[in-house]
């Protein structure tokens, strides 16, 4: 469980989330990250290394440049752990629409 409260809690901020949202097309570098946020570049740094401590990324040095990367199969313990949710809630509204059809008999 520490590591799914370690990957909510990265989810948990706006800017992280945008940035899992933009390596969705692909691969990019830090400086390539940090490019619509009105923050120093060592803030987007600390951004990236929260997510990678959540395992939802992987950087990687190459030369003087950081790369970075989602790691796809961090996100289904996340995943997995909503669906048993997903599926009490359908439960709830079936049974909620059952009620309001039963109403208007």
């Amino acid at each position: 469980m520490q590591h799914l409260d370690q990957t909510f809690a990265a989810l948990g901020d706006e800017t992280r989330r945008a940035i899992l949202e933009r390596l969705l097309r692909g691969e990019a570098s830090l400086s390539e990250l940090a490019e619509p946020f009105d923050m120093s570049l060592t803030g987007v740094s600390n951004h990236v290394r929260v997510l990678s401590d959540a395992g939802l990324l992987v950087v990687e040095k190459r030369g003087r440049t950081r790369h970075c990367r989602l790691r796809a199969e961090a996100f289904k313990e996340a995943s997995d752990w909503l669906d048993d949710y997903r599926g009490f809630w359908t439960r709830q509204l079936d049974n909620m629409a059952q009620v309001l059809k039963e109403m208007d008999k």
